[in-house]
């Protein structure tokens, strides 16, 4: 994305010491300037900056993750979070959470359908 968009500044933030080492890295060989790489853990990133955007690998389930990434988006941010096929059910699962933090329009979105793979979902969900 970083490549795709050099208008955009992207922050990644990543727990383990030796993916930290891979992802600054990568953004040294592909002189990434609009790319930062910070070692924490997303419940305890509180940097000044609120993010328009965030996405996050499948690393736990909606209703764990609504804590943890929507204190880091900004007012109408949103998160866009891969998720499998019980995405749905995670939404269910998670009503509480989302009152909780005041989420809007949260819906799944399949991408990829009609091509010859498995759409890959993702839960998207705007911040009030």
């Amino acid at each position: 994305m970083a490549i795709a968009r050099p208008d955009v500044d992207f922050v990644l933030i990543e727990p383990m010491e030796r993916r930290v080492a891979w992802l600054t890295e990568q953004v040294t060989i592909l002189d990434l300037d609009n790319v930062t790489v910070v070692r924490a853990r997303a419940e305890d990133y509180r940097e000044a900056v609120k993010f328009d955007q965030l996405t996050a690998r499948a690393v736990s389930a909606f209703s764990k993750l609504i804590p943890l990434c929507t204190p880091l988006l900004a007012s109408g941010g949103e998160m866009v979070l891969m998720k499998g096929a019980g995405a749905e059910r995670e939404i269910a699962a998670a009503e509480k959470a989302i009152r909780k933090f005041r989420l809007r329009d949260v819906r799944v979105q399949e991408l990829g359908i009609g091509l010859d793979v498995e759409p890959t979902r993702v839960i998207r969900a705007t911040t009030s």
